[in-house]
């Protein structure tokens, strides 16, 4: 990659660009309006932003759910004229650094393999399937991974 991106804290100014790079990146997935002012207000969640040349090209969100002692990777995507190019992946490490919880969960579609790929490299593990999770009747793969203990803050 020519030029370097950044990540930084989203905030309800990003909306517009995360609805792009929603239909841009999960056309048949993506999320509507009401999921996306959430995901950019309600409280427990961490919010990040890859940005080039003052752009979001990639978002990610994780929520803390106190029930379960765990987060939860509700969503991460990149651009598709961006994708590959390491920005998922620190997408990913950055979300991690800020989880509340040594847990971490997502879900991924069975046929996103180069998405599956990014998490077993980043010592993801399945940990079973939800069946016809996704709209068009797709399994989803529930991937889980156990970060290292951390000294709480």
């Amino acid at each position: 990659m020519d030029k370097a991106f950044t990540i930084a804290n989203a905030s309800w100014r990003d909306l517009g660009a995360l609805q792009v790079l929603e239909r841009e990146t999960f056309p048949i997935d993506s999320w509507p309006l009401w999921d996306l002012i959430g995901i950019l207000t309600l409280p427990h969640i961490t919010r990040l932003k890859a940005v080039l040349d003052g752009k979001m090209v990639g978002f990610a969100a994780l929520e803390y759910k106190a029930k379960e002692h765990a987060d939860w990777l509700a969503t991460i995507g990149v651009l598709p004229a961006y994708q590959n190019k390491g920005i998922g992946k620190a997408l990913l490490q950055e979300t991690e650094k800020r989880a509340k919880s040594n847990t971490i969960y997502l879900c991924v579609r069975l046929s996103n393999r180069i998405a599956q790929q990014l998490y077993l490299k980043a010592d993801y593990q399945i940990s079973h399937t939800w069946k016809a999770y996704y709209h068009d009747g797709e399994d989803a793969l529930v991937m889980k991974k156990i970060l290292p203990m951390r000294r709480q803050a």
